[in-house]
């Protein structure tokens, strides 16, 4: 298998500078013009902040091809993707690198919560390289303006995890460790079911409490069980996991399609595989990350893929809630 780590440095600059140069433009541009719509593409819609970033990863591709081949899986893309140096054959690149130049567009745009810049690097297997492929990825917080501070974190599979903050004022970068939560049980910590858009709220939330009711009992007069953070970002919310913040997460749209059928409506939009291309990162630190039937997420590394997915602090958690989650999705035949 060809080693990953040269490609660490080449994208952390390439991280470093999208980080820069989404700042400088969220503190130059108004947020109605941030806000409005560039394009329709089949996956998502992109946000005139998104086009910020294209020209960065264009020049980035287009340097690293010198050095290396690989195959760019991106948003923006013809057909969601492109190899590098031009007129190298696909079955031929070396590597398959999967980029979210900025993940979380929403909450950031209008200065609500930080997105994040995301890759993956997998050895190139053709069209079937999957997440489990994946060997090096990377991180970069990019904060709110009134946020001084941005964490940075990688992993090699295998190695662990690697973090940093960055000091936006005095531009010092100083090593960070973190680790999810050692707790046992969700009982006053996060724990969340995703449901980030209007169609099927309703239903989600009937999982939620159902879990939730059958993992800590009847909610007591004047407590609260636990708590729940619809962070609409999956590299933020496998930040939360990381970090301690979050103890259980479980993004379930794509399993609502045989439901909203039923309804006479369309899916929206979901999680894709660059939104979750570091799990890796997740999994090197502890999180134990699957799909919503306990299995290892597989989903190919294609920008037009739904993802389903249910991460968990520790194997404690995992125990607690992971028959619960699946007991509700199997009461609805949607595992």
């Amino acid at each position: 298998m060809p080693d990953a780590l040269p490609l660490l440095e080449p994208l952390i600059r390439l991280h470093d500078e999208v980080r820069d140069r989404v700042l400088a433009s969220t503190e130059r541009q108004r947020l109605d013009e941030l806000a409005s719509v560039t394009r329709e593409e089949e996956g998502d819609t992109i946000y005139a902040i998104d086009t910020v970033s294209e020209e960065v990863i264009g020049r980035f591709a287009d340097t690293l091809g010198q050095q290396h081949s690989f195959v760019l899986v991106a948003e923006g893309l013809p057909e969601g993707q492109r190899v590098f140096p031009a007129g190298t054959d696909e079955a031929a690149a070396t590597w398959r690198i999967i980029v979210d130049p900025i993940d979380g567009t929403r909450g950031l745009m209008y200065q609500k919560r930080s997105a994040w810049v995301l890759t993956g690097v997998a050895e190139n297997r053709g069209p079937q390289t999957s997440l489990q492929d994946i060997t090096l990825a990377v991180q970069t917080e990019i904060p709110l303006i009134k946020q001084h501070l941005s964490d940075q974190l990688w992993a090699v599979k295998g190695r662990g995890v690697t973090a940093h903050r960055d000091n936006r004022l005095t531009g010092e970068r100083t090593p960070i460790r973190l680790g999810p939560s050692t707790s046992k049980t969700i009982a006053h910590g996060y724990a969340t079911v995703s449901r980030f858009f209007p169609g099927a709220r309703d239903e989600l939330a009937a999982i939620d409490e159902e879990i939730v009711l059958a993992a800590l009992g009847p909610v007591q007069p004047g407590k609260a069980h636990c708590f729940e953070d619809q962070y609409a970002c999956t590299g933020g919310q496998l930040y939360e996991l990381m970090s301690g913040h979050d103890r259980f997460v479980a993004d379930l749209r794509p399993l609502l399609e045989p439901l909203f059928a039923r309804r006479g409506q369309r899916l929206g939009i979901c999680c894709h595989p660059y939104d979750i291309c570091t799990a890796l990162i997740a999994a090197e630190s502890g999180v134990i990350v699957t799909d919503p039937a306990g299995r290892a997420l597989n989903a190919p590394l294609r920008v037009d893929a739904d993802v389903a997915w249910a991460g968990y602090a520790n194997e404690h958690i995992r125990r607690q809630i992971e028959p619960l989650l699946q007991a509700a999705l199997r009461k609805r035949g949607w595992i």
